[in-house]
């Protein structure tokens, strides 16, 4: 079916994302697999491209796009080639970028977003702990107010970009009586005493991108560093999660779709008993289905999309499209793997790692079960 999101300005965005792709990513792939991170040249490539500061002002160096769809188009492209690379980006551009646009000083303005559009400051952000992943209001790392500054203890873990991020947005307690009432962020930067990381986690599936424990001891941060307004975290955290959540979908769908579209070349090359394996009857209704899937999901996920670029996108919409999403892209991918028989599960096909790749979206950007509770409230239970 013939998508509308797009228009001619966001097919020559794509056409630079892809340009991007072709040059800087695809000849590199293979090493940041081996490597488990991006390297920092392509991080200020895509810098140098203007992909980093989609959503920020032109003031301070961004390209300030003013629609979302840009970032959408970012995304599905960078997850034809790898789940992990829109995970990785989109922690930056997608989920740390509202925090630092709409919620710092002036000084804080000038002083990150520059380095954050070229490349040169990296970012994560760190909500999850090791006793608190899906109940942010459970964390347990906390700030204690001296004079003008707050001394932070605790640590985080599964931090995307965790191992080579200049600068942390964290989710600290500042007021543990309150509860989630008590969750201030923070800024955290890499050279801060106290702050440090330890090895890159060792994940099933997504090599491409480093991913972290962080551990604060008595880090001592200044009250410039402080993001939004203290004692609000949990409500800033709420205001930008759809945001993020659309990512995943928009990710999820895309991941799965370029997979499919190989496994559609396998099948119909693929003999088998004298003619394609995909002219089977079982096959071909799989193929049928997996096909309907996608198009009734990516007509979702435009109408979500649309709804996020004029502002209208709730929390229980963003919910829906990335535990739907995480679904069929597990679903699909199992089955496309299937159908590559004995291949599938060989590393050296790339269906292979995608499957792998896929499993963790029903867990992270909130679990699966997390959406359906916030679906569920919003219908009034």
């Amino acid at each position: 079916m013939r998508r509308t999101l797009y228009g001619p300005d966001h097919a020559a965005f794509g056409e630079s994302v892809s340009e991007f792709i072709d040059r800087y990513i695809t000849p590199r792939h293979e090493a940041i697999i081996e490597q488990r991170f991006i390297d920092r040249e392509i991080w200020k490539h895509a810098g140098e491209s203007g992909f980093l500061g989609l959503e920020v002002p032109e003031a301070y160096g961004g390209s300030e796009a003013g629609d979302y769809r840009f970032n959408a188009m970012f995304t599905e492209l960078l997850s034809g080639v790898s789940a992990a690379l829109p995970s990785a980006f989109g922690i930056h551009v997608d989920i740390v970028a509202p925090y630092l646009v709409n919620l710092t000083t002036e000084e804080q303005r000038k002083r990150w977003l520059p380095g954050f559009c070229t490349g040169d400051i990296v970012t994560a952000i760190a909500m999850t702990e090791p006793a608190a992943g899906s109940d942010l209001a459970g964390i347990k790392t906390t700030a204690k107010q001296e004079g003008t500054d707050w001394v932070i203890n605790g640590s985080k873990t599964f931090i995307t970009n965790g191992f080579n991020a200049d600068l942390v947005v964290a989710a600290v307690k500042t007021s543990p009586e309150k509860k989630s009432k008590g969750i201030t962020m923070f800024a955290i930067e890499k050279d801060m005493p106290g702050f440090e990381r330890g090895r890159k986690l060792d994940k099933v599936g997504q090599p491409e991108s480093d991913t972290a424990e962080l551990f604060f001891t008595d880090v001592r941060v200044p009250a410039e560093n402080v993001i939004g307004e203290v004692d609000r975290g949990f409500i800033h955290m709420m205001t930008f999660l759809p945001q993020e959540r659309l990512n995943a979908a928009v990710s999820n769908l895309a991941h799965a779709k370029a997979l499919f579209g190989e496994t559609l070349t396998y099948v119909e090359e693929r003999k088998a008993f004298g003619k394609s394996i995909g002219s089977f009857q079982f096959n071909k209704f799989t193929i049928a289905e997996l096909a309907t899937q996608i198009d009734v999901t990516q007509a979702f996920i435009d109408a979500c999309v649309t709804a996020h670029t004029e502002g209208e996108l709730s929390a229980a919409d963003a919910a829906k499209a990335k535990w739907w999403t995480a679904e069929i892209q597990n679903k699909i991918l199992d089955a496309c793997l299937q159908l590559h028989g004995g291949y599938g599960y060989m590393n050296e096909y790339r269906i292979a790692q995608a499957w792998k790749d896929a499993r963790v979206t029903r867990i992270w950007a909130g679990s699966n079960e997390i959406m359906k509770e916030i679906i569920g409230r919003d219908l009034g239970f």
